[in-house]
Formats: structure tokens, C-alpha cells, sequence
């Protein structure tokens, strides 16, 4: 069986004060890639790796004929609908890929779009404002502290320990870094202060992996209690490996508010095969969706230890491998039943 792997290659380095550098943190490096390759030929595929740039079209073109399914793990190039580039690419030579359809694709990277629809399907998610120029009235629903975010980024990218803002000279700086750094709408919303949970989707229909919650008491005193850009890239890959609680402790009552509001977004979304919901809980408990990663970052454990998906695999007792090959057998199964 002949699959491509469609990736994204990592070029510029992590500078938590540069927002700038930080826009290539949603593709991989390059040790990843090889390992993940290495992965899916121990599997017994014939892999075709393919690097997302400008010149994949071309080789999807040039190689349909030969590829049966797709692998895709990558985010595109640019702009805030790039997630839906290589769906939309696949599509259009009708080549199978594991993952959801462009339109969920780029639903699941606009976080001010998703949440539009997840309000109007009755998820709970917190109030919000996007804007789109510094000068701009705050929403009189939103009240400090708040956080402030680019629309269509991943990977905690622009959303620092600065990014929680407590008056409006810092929330209009803010912005301002956002709308300069990634050319895009910021995000303006409450800052929870709440317990925070990771959830792992696979399948179709879905199951829940084990959830994971950072434990925020861990932190250096530097660090806001929540997953920020700082705390993703340096404080969990300096091996503090203990810090991702997987499982995490829930009552009872708690998980399965937590897993209908993921399967109730997994369907509104329509998405497929597997993804990788962020929950934030609010001083009182309730539970709320930041957003939705697809697809989610599956890292092997020969580049990282904690990245989330593979994490929650492991926690399940399901090794990398397996992981691969239960996403691959979960995209062909999808391309069966279409045909019966």
C-alpha cells in the first residue's frame, strides 16, 4: 500500500518575545518528520514523503495515480485558512487522506469562526470579541482579566504570559503585537482560571482517549496557571514530564460533561478520523471548548515525550505505531463504507 505523507518542515526557531519567530510552530522538525516516516515503513507501507510548500500540488499530481491514501499531518503555508489548503488539494484529485474535509479544516483553525458555531449549536464556550484594528471599543460582556489571541494560529502561538492582560493600556498593546506579528484578527476573551483538560478523539464514530490535565501548581511562579506558549515550548519539553497528568483525576459527573461537549463539537464540525479538543474550566468548574486541534500534533516519542495525542495513546496502552496504523485503518474504512 502506497501512502503519502504530506508534512510541514520547521525552519525558524521558538523566541517566546518574538511573536515573529513563533510562526512556524505548528509544523515539525525535521527529526520528527524522519521518525514518523521511519514509523509508517515499519508498518509495511510504501511511503512517499511530500513536503506542503508550493511545489505540493505538483507532486500529488505528478504520483495520484500511485498513492492510495494520504497521511496528512500538515497545516499549509499561508494565511488563517491554510489548514484547508491539502484537504482541498486531495479533494480536487480525489486521492483518500486521513482527516476532516477542508471546510471543517478551516472551521478548526478559526477560532472566532468556531466558536460562532458553537454558540449557535449551544456549546458552551466563553464570550469573545475579534478585532480587527487597535482602535476598537471593548465588547461591555468581556471583563478583566482577559486574554488576547490570534484568530488562526495553533501550537500556543502569540499567546504568552503577556497575553493575559488586567487593564486596557495592556489589552490595546496587546492587540496590537497580534494584528503586527501574524497580519490577523486578535481574539479578545475571558481569562479562566479554571482547571484545564486536553481531549484526545479517535475514530469513527469516536472513543476518548484518557484526558489529560496540566498540573498549573507545578509552575515556576513565573508562569500563568495555563497552557501558554512558554509553558508548551520550554517548561513541558525540559522534561517535566509530570506536569501532564494522563489520566487525569475527574469525578465522574465532570468527564462526561467534559466528553458530550468534545462529541458534541466532533459532530458540529463533522470531524473525522481524529482531533484534539482544549477545555478550560471557569472558577466555579464549568467547563468551556478554547478550540479544536485538526489534526493534532502526533510528534513520535523519539523527537518528544509530550506531545499530546501520542501521550494519550501511550496512557491507553496504544504504542505510536498502532496509533498510526488505527488513524490509517480508520480514513480507509471511511473510504469503504462511501463506496458500498
Amino acid at each position: 500500500m502506497n501512502i503519502a505523507f504530506l508534512y510541514n518542515v520547521r525552519h525558524e526557531y521558538l523566541d517566546p518575545k518574538d511573536y515573529r519567530k513563533q510562526l512556524e510552530a505548528d509544523f515539525d522538525d525535521p527529526i520528527t518528520t524522519k521518525w514518523q516516516i521511519k514509523h509508517l515503513r515499519n508498518l509495511g507501507f510504501k511511503v512517499i514523503p511530500i513536503e506542503a510548500n508550493e511545489k505540493a500540488y505538483l507532486k500529488l499530481y505528478k504520483n495520484r495515480k500511485e498513492i492510495d491514501l494520504v497521511f496528512n499531518v500538515a497545516e499549509g503555508i499561508y494565511g488563517r485558512d491554510r489548514e484547508l489548503q491539502l484537504p482541498a488539494m486531495f479533494e480536487m484529485l480525489q486521492i483518500p487522506y486521513t482527516g476532516s474535509s477542508p471546510l471543517t479544516q478551516a472551521f478548526s483553525l478559526n477560532k472566532a469562526k468556531a466558536k460562532e458555531i458553537f454558540v449557535a449549536k449551544g456549546i458552551p464556550t466563553a464570550d469573545f470579541q475579534m478585532v480587527e484594528k487597535e482602535d476598537f471599543v471593548l465588547n461591555k460582556k468581556l471583563r478583566f482579566p482577559l486574554i488576547v489571541k490570534p484568530v488562526a494560529e495553533g501550537s500556543s502561538m502569540g499567546i504568552t504570559n503577556k497575553s493575559v492582560v488586567f487593564d486596557m493600556l495592556s489589552l490595546k498593546h496587546q492587540v496590537k503585537k497580534i494584528l503586527d506579528a501574524f497580519n490577523e484578527p486578535a481574539l479578545i476573551e475571558p481569562f479562566l482560571v479554571g482547571r484545564e483538560f486536553s481531549v484526545s478523539m479517535l475514530g469513527n464514530p469516536p472513543e476518548f482517549l484518557p484526558i489529560i490535565e496540566p498540573d498549573h501548581s507545578m509552575l515556576p511562579k513565573k508562569y500563568l496557571p495555563f497552557d501558554s506558549y512558554e509553558v508548551k515550548w520550554f517548561f513541558e519539553e525540559q522534561g517535566h514530564a509530570d506536569y501532564l497528568k494522563c489520566p487525569a483525576k475527574l469525578e465522574k459527573s465532570l468527564q462526561k460533561k467534559i466528553e458530550k461537549i468534545c462529541l458534541d463539537v466532533w459532530e458540529a464540525l463533522e470531524v473525522k478520523d481524529w482531533c484534539r479538543i482544549d477545555i478550560k474550566c471557569d472558577k466555579k468548574g464549568n467547563p468551556f471548548v478554547l478550540e479544536i486541534n485538526s489534526p493534532a500534533g502526533i510528534a513520535p516519542p523519539e523527537a518528544s515525550m509530550t506531545s499530546y495525542f501520542p501521550l494519550t495513546a501511550r496512557a491507553a496502552g496504544i504504542s505510536y505505531e498502532q496509533l498510526l496504523m488505527r488513524i490509517v485503518n480508520s480514513a480507509l474504512k471511511r473510504y469503504q463504507n462511501r463506496k458500498s
